[in-house]
């Protein structure tokens, strides 16, 4: 993806085990990190598990969406993880959190339908595109609003 190579220090990962506390590794779907040399708050730990809060997890869910938006969501806010995604699939619903002063605040699409994250700059979600499954749309917004964010993570 364009956001990813034109991001320096951003790290995604599908699926990984995340070492948040002593009582909890989640498996997120994905999360997007940033480098501890860039300013990160995880790292990598010697067997390969990611160790502290990702500044970004999503989560895709069927019949999860109670446990994800309920267990994982205080999980994930008390240990600082700074933006929570959820797809509610079967609802049809994106539901995107902010950690603001150490509550979760609902980030709500625009006028035009567009969600964008407070942590990486150019990192925006046409909700509605990929609600209805138009992936190519979805998808193209992204490429379109990264072009044009000048802002990117500190090196």
């Amino acid at each position: 993806m364009e956001f990813k190579i034109a991001t320096p220090g951003l790290r995604l990962g599908d699926n990984p085990t995340v070492r948040l506390d002593v009582d909890n590794e989640p498996q997120p779907d994905a999360v997007l990190l940033i480098d501890s040399q860039h300013g990160g708050q995880t790292c990598l730990s010697d067997d390969g598990y990611i160790l502290g809060a990702p500044e970004f997890v999503a989560e895709i869910a069927a019949s999860t969406a109670t446990i994800n938006l309920r267990d994982k969501k205080r999980v994930y806010r008390r240990n600082g993880v700074k933006e929570y995604l959820v797809w509610q699939v079967m609802n049809r619903r994106i539901d995107w959190f902010s950690l603001q002063e150490e509550e979760y605040i609902s980030l709500l699409p625009d006028a035009e339908g567009i969600i964008r994250s407070r942590v990486f700059p150019g990192l925006w979600l046409a909700v509605s595109a990929l609600l209805e499954g138009d992936m190519s749309s979805a998808l193209a917004k992204l490429a379109e609003e990264d072009r044009h964010s000048s802002s990117r993570i500190k090196q």
